[in-house]
């Protein structure tokens, strides 16, 4: 598949580019690092990158200022290439660009992808959909900003290479791209650790209302838009909320329920080694990973969350 994609490239002249709603560090990473290999090696294509506005945070990437926020082209693209989307449906606004393009690829890492484009190289092993990338691209030809972009997705998916998806060759890979000269130490703390004033108050917020189920083994909390604008805080900003409380000692899972909008919240779910979030997810329509999985829900917190508790104590036999 490493040249059936440099094949599709090799023959568009207009590219695109997309990631999923809510963009995390992975899709950014990705969808950048390719923007930027492009940019690189392919400067004569036309090459456009959609995605919602992602946090500042990540503004430190090369590239980062040209992205496309409005699902508008001007023309029709040769390419769209969907990287770390799991399905059709979290292309958001952006599907009609997808779907419009005369051929489609899609990258990604997620087990529950159920192939929506027309050609896939999804690698449920990888860490990343950045590791995914790496591997279809030539790394002679990765630049320090293509390199500084497949970190940073790799960083933050494997939880600076904690998770268990990190393997040997994630870490093979980390150590080819801080060859290439990036400030991999800046990179780990801009892209994973710092914090924001409202990031800090809502997880405190979080974190106040949390609840312990199951004698402790699983941690849930409910974020409400109220909650949000107490203290101005954003959507995104709850961004690592569910992976702290699945800290909690004696957890084994973790589920945060933010409100994205009355009545309809979305749920966060991190496991430490016993539970299969993945599988809690599809319940609801979701997916993800084994450890960390997500999905939308409409209804009352307290009415899926007995859902949540139920199955994680299947899983747990409790």
């Amino acid at each position: 598949m490493k040249n059936a994609l440099m094949e599709r490239i090799a023959r568009a002249q207009t590219i695109a580019l997309l990631g999923h709603v809510r963009p995390d560090g992975d899709c950014v990473g990705s969808t950048l690092g390719l923007w930027n290999y492009l940019r690189d090696n392919d400067p004569e294509k036309r090459t456009f990158l959609f995605l919602e506005a992602p946090q500042k945070k990540f503004s430190y990437l090369r590239g980062f200022d040209r992205i496309l926020s409005s699902p508008e082209i001007p023309v029709r693209p040769d390419l769209a290439v969907a990287l770390d989307v799991s399905d059709h449906d979290r292309l958001g606004d952006f599907a009609p660009v997808f779907d419009g393009a005369a051929v489609t690829f899609n990258i990604d890492h997620h087990m529950t992808n159920p192939r929506f484009a027309a050609e896939t190289v999804c690698e449920p092993e990888s860490s990343s959909a950045c590791e995914v990338l790496y591997e279809l691209l030539d790394p002679g030809k990765i630049g320090r900003e293509t390199a500084e972009c497949l970190y940073t997705g790799i960083v933050t998916d494997t939880g600076v290479f904690k998770y268990s998806q990190t393997s040997r060759r994630t870490m093979e890979i980390a150590g080819i791209l801080m060859e290439k000269g990036i400030d991999f130490g800046g990179i780990i703390d801009g892209a994973f650790y710092r914090k924001t004033w409202p990031q800090n108050q809502i997880m405190g917020r979080a974190l106040t209302k949390a609840e312990r189920r199951l004698g402790g083994k699983l941690i849930v909390s409910v974020l409400t838009l109220q909650d949000l604008a107490d203290f101005c805080a954003e959507k995104k900003d709850i961004d690592g909320i569910a992976e702290q409380m699945r800290l909690t000692d004696g957890a084994e899972c973790s589920c945060l329920a933010s409100e994205t909008e009355p009545g309809v919240y979305k749920l966060s779910l991190r496991s430490v080694s016993r539970v299969n979030v993945a599988e809690i997810a599809l319940l609801f329509g979701g997916g993800g990973h084994i450890r960390a999985a997500g999905c939308t829900v409409k209804g009352r917190p307290e009415e899926f969350l007995e859902v949540i508790t139920r199955e994680t104590a299947g899983q747990l036999s409790c």
